[in-house]
């Protein structure tokens, strides 16, 4: 029984000198290990969401997209002293964002460990994850 990457080994050139290649299984993810690993990834997604989400409501500011909208909607609601930023100020829009931001922690993390559970499970069936390594 073949697998593919040994197909692919037999028909890549092989090069002449001291390169030892290992072919090792991976058969197990440390359930901690994984669920750490997608909690920082979590935690770094939320502070950029964050990030971005200032840079870009600096940068709507600066431009003046909140006193365009603001000039429209004064003409479609005919109310004079309308404003857009009274509705979603920059403190509201982080907020909501660092409320977002919590939650995709959350399920970033869990998914994280969920994934490496079932890849356990399909472990039993499949045997695993066949990796090649090459020292060169």
């Amino acid at each position: 029984m073949t697998s593919i990457a040994e197909k692919l080994q037999s028909k890549a050139p092989r090069r002449s000198g001291s390169s030892k290649q290992v072919r090792l299984r991976l058969v197990h993810v440390d359930f901690w290990s994984a669920m750490k690993v997608s909690a920082i990834l979590g935690l770094v997604l939320g502070i950029v969401q964050l990030v971005v989400t200032f840079v870009m409501w600096s940068l709507l500011s600066v431009v003046g997209l909140f006193d365009k909208i603001d000039e429209v909607l004064r003409d479609i609601l005919a109310q004079p002293d309308f404003a857009i930023t009274s509705i979603v100020s920059l403190p509201q829009v982080m907020m909501f964002t660092l409320l977002v931001a919590v939650l995709n922690f959350v399920v970033i993390t869990v998914l994280g460990a969920v994934v490496a559970v079932l890849y356990n499970l399909s472990v039993r069936i499949t045997g695993g994850l066949q990796v090649g390594f090459a020292n060169q």
